[in-house]
């Protein structure tokens, strides 16, 4: 998965800027809490289905959420450290 780049004056996918929120929302909760839905990213970032759906699967795929189907997606873990190194 790209990562997003280094330069802060470089394009930005839509779907990074719908993760990056999901991770500020991520922060406030606890694990087993639901987050937004993709009907609600899609909504309140103003994108199509698939970027929200993109944002959800990043943060899958990075640990942060786990999504049960037919009834969404819930914390697992808070955002790794900015240095790459997890926490718990």
């Amino acid at each position: 998965m790209p990562e997003r780049p280094k330069d802060p004056h470089a394009p930005h996918a839509p779907y990074m800027r719908v993760l990056d929120a999901l991770i500020e929302e991520i922060k406030g909760k606890k694990p087993g809490d639901p987050i937004s839905s993709e009907a609600e990213l899609c909504e309140r970032h103003k994108v199509a289905r698939e970027t929200a759906r993109r944002a959800v699967r990043v943060a899958r795929e990075r640990g942060l959420v786990e999504t049960v189907w037919g009834k969404g997606s819930f914390v697992t873990k808070r955002e790794p450290a900015s240095d790459g190194s997890e926490s718990n």
